[in-house]
Formats: structure tokens, C-alpha cells, sequence
């Protein structure tokens, strides 16, 4: 397996560096994210999976208090103090571990420093969150190494923390919520108002592409915050002229919104129609996946992009070929952009039988276009996030 060299390749990486064995190390997967884009910090509904990419994070302890950190990808090392990390502009990868240092030592400060190391092999910017596979690992090696007490839930907000205020990403729980708790062969159900998490099967009859554009999204540069914002300014304004609470758009209903829409810019209200109608297909799609209904299913996701196409503007040209071009392929169910937007990755859901015909298909039409084709993986949904020793 892939995983499994990858580790291999990080033990013996962290031996050569520190000169010893690390005393924890844990995993975290990426995510895919199905159905619900955008609808996580609106508390509304997703549909996910953990998948077989991810990211390994070992450490030993040290003497001192300071944290020796390496990406063991371009073995680059930032020293930091254990107990009060510090967000850094000249290494940015460091951020996210900062982060979730930061969030564990509120709970019980770091009595002394560690080795750390991390590697992965989840591509960068392909909208699958290496960072937050980044911090669950982290979480979950630091907690363990600290003896924290932490849940699920507890540890997710940890790392939608380091987004926040290290990385400078107003993000959702989704992605941490994902990678810690996927399972074999379901989608994730996350319910982000009241935190409920459940799975849901797949079946063995679909499984997903991943189609890589290399266009790599960079959500720190602002779009994914003015989306947010809108979202919230929109949910202001539908509490001012609807006769129940809301407190976020997942209260508000697609018949609302278009009895409503008016009171609102243009802009603002398409990018309030896009989670509205999120929610609403993730609902849907649940009961479809429960009754085996996978080409209704694989509707809603061909649905969901052309609402990040014209109404939440988060895709771009390369993803709007690769799911146009998903319509035309057979074995293919349904196509989207999964993640932020703005670049990444499409999931493709297809009958195993047709995924390399597919695969191929996608890759051909996306070379022809731009010169050079789109990389593409089967994709499995995976368990979640754990130890490893």
C-alpha cells in the first residue's frame, strides 16, 4: 500500500534526523467531500469520506522545552517553543502543528519539548485537506505523547482553530471532522449544529475518482472568507424577514429563499442559494444512498457543481471540463468539485467496472484542452484517523 510506504519512508527519514526511534506516531486521512459544499459553517449537513491518502506525524521526546518540527517531504526544520508557539509568516507549513500545540496546551500546557516529523501523500492544493490530516495526526500524537484527554469533537475544533487563527482560514469542521471519523467502504453524515456523526453506507457497486486539475487553490488569499461572510450577511437578513429564528442559512428553505431572495444583492443571493440547496441535496441524497438509488445520487452531485459553477463561484475552467466532460463517460454516476473550490479536485462517482475506462476518458479530454492531462486515483473510503504506536 501506498500508506504503508510512505510510513516506512517517514520512520527511517526521522531516524536519520533525530538519531532515534520516535516514541508516537499516528495517522490521519484526507477527506472527499460528496455532497454539501460550503454548508458546514452555515450547520448544515454533509456527506464525506475519509479516504486512502493521508498524512503520518512521529515524535520523541526532548530534554528542553523546544519543539524541533520537520516536513519530512522537503526536510525543512522550524524550532519553536513547545509552550507558546507562535504563528509563523516565513514557514507556513508550520502553522497548522502550531496550532493545534497551541489549542492542546490550553488544556494542559507542554512540560517539556519533542522531535517531530511529518509526510504524507496527499497532494498539495488538490482540495483533498492535507491540512487537516496534517492536524488530526498532529492532534492525535501530541495528545497521546502529552497524556490530553481529548474526544472527537474536541480535537476537530482544535484544528479548525489552527485554521483560524494560524493559518488564517475561517473553515468549517468538515475536513477535521472527515478525517477522524471515517469508516471501510461509508460516506460520513455529519449534522454540524449538533455535531451528530454518523455513516452511511456505500455499496460496493460505486466507488469515486479523484481527477487532480494542479491547479492549485490557495484559500488564504481571501475567497474562501468572502464567501463566508456572505453567507453570514445573508443569514442576517433572512432572521430580519422570516417568522422563525435563524441562525444560519440551513434555516432556510429553498422556497424561502425564492420568496425572499429579492431583499438581498444579486451576489449575496446566489451565494446564499448554494448551501440552502446544499443541504437540502445532501438530505435527499441520504435517503437515495438508503435505497440504493445510485444514478439519483450521482444527479444531486452533478446538481451540486452547477451551483458552485453560477451561484457560489468557487469552481473554476479546469473543474467545469472535467465534470462536463463526467456527463459524457460511461459507468460515470455524477461529478463535482470537492472542497474549497477554486482549483483542486473532482470526484467522479463510477461503477467499479468502468473506473479505469473512465479514468482514462477524463485524462484524455482534460490533454487535450490544456496540454496536459489531470491525474486521477481510485478513491476509497477509509477509516478514520488513529494511533499507529
Amino acid at each position: 500500500m501506498v500508506g504503508q510506504s510512505v510510513h516506512e519512508v517517514l520512520l527511517n527519514k526521522f531516524r536519520t534526523l533525530y538519531g532515534r526511534e520516535p516514541e508516537r506516531v499516528a495517522y490521519a486521512p484526507g477527506r472527499v467531500e460528496v455532497l454539501g459544499n460550503h454548508t458546514d459553517y452555515n450547520e448544515g449537513f454533509v456527506l464525506s469520506a475519509a479516504i486512502n491518502f493521508g498524512s503520518f506525524f512521529a515524535l520523541a521526546g526532548r530534554s528542553d522545552g523546544t519543539t524541533r518540527l520537520t516536513a519530512g517531504d522537503i526536510m525543512e526544520t522550524v524550532e519553536f517553543p513547545s509552550d507558546d508557539p507562535r504563528a509563523s509568516r516565513d514557514h507556513m507549513w508550520s502553522n497548522y502543528v502550531k496550532g493545534v500545540q497551541a489549542g492542546l496546551n490550553a488544556i494542559k500546557p507542554a512540560a517539556q519539548g519533542v522531535d517531530a516529523m511529518f509526510l504524507g501523500n496527499i497532494p498539495l492544493g488538490s482540495g483533498l485537506s492535507s491540512s487537516a490530516a496534517l492536524e488530526m495526526s498532529a492532534g492525535l500524537a501530541l495528545a497521546k505523547f502529552y497524556e490530553i484527554p481529548v474526544d472527537t469533537v474536541a480535537l476537530a475544533k482544535i484544528g479548525q482553530s489552527a485554521e483560524h487563527h494560524f493559518a488564517g482560514v475561517k473553515c468549517g469542521l468538515l475536513d477535521q471532522i472527515s478525517s477522524l471519523c471515517g469508516e471501510a467502504d461509508a460516506l460520513v453524515c455529519s449534522d454540524f449544529r449538533s455535531l451528530l456523526i454518523k455513516t452511511v453506507p456505500l455499496g460496493s457497486d460505486a466507488c469515486f475518482l479523484m481527477c487532480n486539475t494542479n491547479v492549485k487553490h490557495a484559500l488564504v488569499d481571501g475567497a474562501y472568507n468572502d464567501r463566508r461572510e456572505a453567507c453570514e450577511k445573508a443569514a442576517r437578513y433572512f432572521a430580519s424577514v422570516l417568522p422563525h429564528p435563524v441562525q444560519a442559512l440551513r434555516d432556510v428553505s429553498w422556497e424561502e429563499w425564492l420568496r425572499h431572495k429579492a431583499g438581498l444583492d444579486e451576489i449575496t443571493a446566489r451565494r446564499a442559494a448554494h448551501p440552502i440547496g446544499e443541504n437540502e441535496r445532501v438530505l435527499s441524497g441520504i435517503e437515495m444512498l438508503r435505497n440504493r438509488d445510485l444514478e439519483g445520487f450521482g444527479k444531486l452531485m452533478f446538481e451540486s457543481h452547477d451551483s458552485s459553477r453560477h451561484n457560489f463561484e468557487n469552481s473554476c475552467p479546469e473543474l467545469d471540463t472535467l465534470v462536463d466532460a463526467a456527463t459524457a463517460v460511461p459507468g460515470v454516476l455524477g461529478a463535482r468539485l470537492s472542497g474549497g473550490g477554486f482549483g483542486g479536485s473532482v470526484v467522479v462517482l463510477v461503477h467499479p467496472r468502468d473506473a479505469d475506462t473512465a479514468a482514462a476518458a477524463l485524462r484524455n479530454v482534460y490533454g487535450r484542452k490544456y496540454g496536459a492531462r489531470c491525474d486521477t486515483r481510485v478513491i476509497a473510503c477509509s477509516a478514520g484517523a488513529h494511533m499507529l504506536g
